[in-house]
């Protein structure tokens, strides 16, 4: 695995989920009555989930294992392949169903999970980040 990439990856999920925690506003009403706070959070959790899809996957390529059919599956893949933890695999999991939702409108967004998700969730993304970086410093010590 090239450690560059993942940690440029990393990276770029470290400053999603800045953004996200910046314009996290106090209250979920003003964030239903702010489209602009809702368009700059959706797009940074999007970055920030196929973000952690993109390094799983990166990861993935590099272990003898079969590739995931879905997004999902590779949370799945990495935390049977023992590089995540299974909670924090079930997570972000769950993850890639608002990154759906978003991105293909498959129904309208629930701005209540998604004040959840921006005010007691973005450790998932942490925890997942820090998984990966004792990951690539068991596999990459010399890199």
């Amino acid at each position: 695995m090239d450690k560059d990439v993942v940690l440029n990856k990393l990276e770029s999920l470290r400053r999603c989920l800045q953004r996200v925690q910046d314009k996290t506003p106090a209250s979920i009403d003003l964030l239903v009555d702010d489209c602009d706070l809702q368009d700059i959070i959706t797009l940074n959790l999007e970055r920030a989930i196929q973000t952690c899809v993109d390094i799983g996957l990166h990861i993935i390529s590099d272990l003898e294992i079969p590739v995931p059919e879905t997004m999902s599956q590779t949370f799945d893949s990495l935390r049977k392949a023992e590089c995540l933890d299974a909670e924090t695999a079930e997570r972000m999991v769950k993850s890639v169903g608002l990154r759906n939702t978003a991105v293909h409108a498959y129904q309208e967004i629930d701005w209540d999970i998604v004040y959840c998700i921006i005010t007691e969730h973005l450790d998932d993304f942490r925890s997942f980040a820090r998984q990966i970086l004792t990951l690539i410093d068991e596999s990459c010590p010399d890199r």
